[in-house]
Parts: C-alpha cells; structure tokens; sequence
C-alpha cells in the first residue's frame, strides 16, 4: 500500500525564490513585431486615397534589438521627407512601447505616389 500525503507538511517549506533573470524568457515572434510596426505605420500616415495600399513591415530581430523595413503610398503633393520621418518616429516609440524592443533603424520605403487632383484642376497635359 502506497502512502497518500495529505499536503500538509510541504506547505512548512519556504518556497525558493528564483531571480527573474532565471525564471525563463519571452520570445516575440519577427511577424508580431512586424504587425506591430506596420499598424504604427498607419497610424502615422493618416488618411490616403482609396485606391492606396495599407502600409506593411517586415523586421528582423536580433538580441531584442529589432531592425524595421516599413512600406508605404503616399498622396502626392505632399512633404515626402516629414512624413517618412513621422512614420519613422512613430514606429520607433510604438514598438519600444508595446514590444519593449530597441529599434535602431527604421527603413521606410516610399512605393507609390498617388496623384490628388486639387478641385477644379485640369489634369493631362498643356500647350
């Protein structure tokens, strides 16, 4: 006959108390990241026409150091370089602050311009 414990007599020992750098580790995947970054990267471009494709991202993660490639369409006319600049900045606070991953770079590659028409203008060519 096997002995049954009741669990009384462990519940005297004190527990161990481990370091958190010894508990485990969390890993976050590159494609999570990458979602991450490129809803930023919406958030941060704003309104588009409705024939422009949504921003998307692809990371590379290294040692909790994440490197960004963020792809955007742009309206155009507009300030090309503030607005990468402003995505540039948003990816890189939004990632810090939900991943908790350094981003050293953010790459954003500008993929299309797409023409607004101001009301009234004639668009094709003049003599």
């Amino acid at each position: 006959m096997t002995p049954v414990s009741t669990g009384a007599g462990e519940l005297d020992r004190p527990l161990a108390v481990v370091p958190p750098g010894e508990r485990g580790a969390t890993r976050i995947a590159d494609r999570v990241v990458a979602k991450v970054a490129s809803q930023a990267a919406r958030e941060a471009v704003g309104t588009l026409p409705p024939d422009a494709g949504r921003p998307s991202a692809s990371v590379a993660v290294h040692h909790e150091v994440a490197h960004v490639r963020v792809h955007i369409e742009l309206d155009y006319p507009c300030d090309i370089g503030a607005r990468c600049r402003t995505v540039r900045h948003h990816v890189v606070e939004r990632v810090g602050a939900l991943v908790g991953m350094q981003v050293p770079e953010v790459v954003v590659q500008v993929e299309r311009l797409h023409l607004v028409a101001a009301p009234g203008a004639v668009q094709g060519r003049t003599r």
